[in-house]
């Protein structure tokens, strides 16, 4: 929202804002079949702008969807010095949103195990993935949902491409390699430039990750720069890109595993007299210029 807009235009604006992504969530859900009736699921609250704004609009679309599901907050303690513990549980509490904290210590884990100056986000997201899991698998929930947006979903591509020579990003539904939980990503058609608005405006109480969030000279932080100098040049080019991810065509790609090019053969049939005949007559009249 512009600061310098009138306050009844700060307020339309954030209702189209709202409604966006609402609708875009709405979407999502469709198009994956992301959460059914009866379901539980299980939003991981990190206390970051991405996860406020899912668990927000996962709590509207609750009480006017067609179907019945559960909510509950679950938020992983990594024990990172100086981590405010009070944040999420008096947010929820004030917002009467189910809850629990997962209290164990990784950042200990990460530190011990991670050089100093070494990208720690790939071991930490292992292990906070494991947590996770593990709970999920004990108390019935049917829905790991997970914050991440459009702009992460591109960035990941883009990561995989450069550094892990694979074209893979993060699918918005997700089954886990042991078949025991199914990840969802409400946020995949949203914009993160929204989703930062959207929290501004709700004042959601933001507590920074410590762990990750000062290491400089990410890969990601690279690559995110790089997208958006491509789309300030060249607007709706992220738009295109994530499209692109929805429209894949194995036969235009090199993966042998994803398509049988050893077998392709031709299928023209043998030309008969007429055919030629036919063909010939077409070329009489250029054979005639001149």
């Amino acid at each position: 929202m512009s600061d310098t807009a009138t306050p009844a235009k700060q307020i339309t604006e954030f209702n189209k804002l709202r409604k966006r992504l609402r609708r875009q969530v709405g979407q999502a859900i469709a198009d994956y079949n992301m959460i059914q009736d009866g379901d539980n699921v299980m939003v991981c609250l990190s206390g970051g702008k991405d996860s406020y704004t899912m668990l927000d609009i996962l709590l509207n679309l609750q009480k006017h969807a067609p179907i019945q599901f559960d909510l509950i907050a679950v938020n992983l303690d990594q024990k990172q010095p100086g981590f405010p513990e009070d944040v999420l549980p008096n947010y929820l509490s004030s917002i009467g949103v189910p809850f629990h904290i997962i209290e164990k210590d990784t950042y200990s884990i990460v530190k011990e195990v991670v050089p100093e100056g070494k990208t720690t986000c790939g071991i930490c997201s292992r292990l906070r993935r494991g947590s996770l899991y593990g709970y999920a698998r004990q108390n019935g929930i049917t829905k790991i949902a997970l914050g991440h947006h459009r702009d992460d979903i591109i960035e990941t591509a883009f990561l995989n491409m450069f550094y892990g020579s694979k074209i893979k990003a993060m699918p918005p539904k997700l089954l886990s390699d042991d078949k025991t939980n199914i990840l969802i990503r409400p946020l995949c058609y949203s914009k993160e430039a929204d989703i930062i608005r959207y929290a501004e405006h709700q004042q959601f109480p933001i507590i920074p990750c410590n762990l990750c969030g000062s290491q400089q000279n990410l890969q990601r932080q690279v690559i995110k720069e790089m997208l958006q100098g491509w789309e300030k040049q060249h607007p709706g080019r992220l738009e295109n890109i994530f499209r692109s991810l929805q429209n894949i065509s194995p036969s235009q790609l090199a993966d042998t595993a994803l398509f049988n090019f050893k077998d392709l053969e031709l299928q023209r049939q043998a030309p008969t007299g007429l055919e030629d005949e036919d063909y010939d007559n077409q070329q009489l009249p250029l054979a005639r210029e001149g």
